[in-house]
């Protein structure tokens, strides 16, 4: 498993552009594995000096371990061919994942068009966004099949924390004396009139804190408490399930005066 050799000693290698190795070979000599900025491990290379090894090739060239190229010695005798495991501790690696489970094959975009005439529309943003748009085969089926693309998990609700009658109220000229008569729902404020209800739920809500709310119940679009209808049934209160919602609540300051 040697590379090469390149650079000064072969110049004609096909690994060589610019005068420099594509593949950054002669590694450079370190005594201890270490994980690089970019989150993948610079293996242990040490000098012949330190304990490293060193041969001589067919063509009487001295090689060390900096020629040396990473491979699993057990994966390579079991299947035969070159093997390499290695743990990237970066967010690149899972954009890399991500990025090649939906690789296709190779592409290309061009138009034919008169070379003399004006152009309508210089920027035509949807025909930029169909060309830089590219879905390949695996993809396309995934959505024909209507898989579904993405989710998330757990969901987070924003729980509102304000004084009595200090919630945040967007208004405009016509609808001002409205919005100071009617002011606008908040879960904080929906959660008192949750707890005063005298059905089970109500019952149940009372012993809840306030950021245990959005497991039992979620926020609905009419801006009220609903009990969830999904997930683990609840043995202190029938009819209500529990989920695995977080709450977030906004940070804010207070100052004395």
């Amino acid at each position: 498993m040697i590379h090469g050799p390149c650079g000064e000693l072969n110049p004609l290698s096909p690994c060589m552009s610019d005068g420099k190795c594509t593949k950054g070979f002669p590694k450079k000599f370190t005594n201890d594995t270490v994980s690089d900025v970019d989150g993948y491990p610079i293996y242990r290379r040490r000098s012949p000096d330190a304990g490293g090894h060193s041969t001589t090739n067919c063509v009487d060239i001295d090689i060390d371990d900096r020629w040396v190229v990473p491979y699993s010695p057990l994966l390579s005798k079991t299947f035969n061919a070159h093997i390499n495991v290695e743990l990237c501790s970066s967010v690149k690696s899972i954009k890399y994942i991500c990025k090649y489970v939906n690789k296709g094959s190779d592409m290309a975009a061009f138009r034919v068009q008169n070379a003399n005439a004006h152009p309508v529309n210089t920027n035509d943003e949807i025909a930029i966004y169909q060309i830089g748009r590219y879905i390949s085969s695996n993809e396309a089926v995934w959505r024909i099949f209507g898989f579904p693309i993405h989710e998330r998990d757990p969901a987070v609700i924003h729980l509102a924390v304000h004084l009595e009658n200090g919630q945040r109220v967007y208004f405009a000229n016509e609808t001002t004396a409205n919005r100071a008569e009617i002011p606008p729902k908040t879960t904080l404020t929906e959660l008192f009139l949750l707890c005063n209800n005298a059905d089970v739920f109500g019952e149940f809500a009372r012993t809840l804190l306030y950021s245990e709310v959005p497991r039992y119940f979620t926020w609905a679009q009419n801006k009220k408490w609903m009990p969830r209808k999904q997930g683990a049934p609840v043995a202190a209160c029938p009819g209500l399930y529990m989920s695995n919602t977080l709450d977030r609540v906004f940070a804010f300051l207070i100052f004395p005066l």
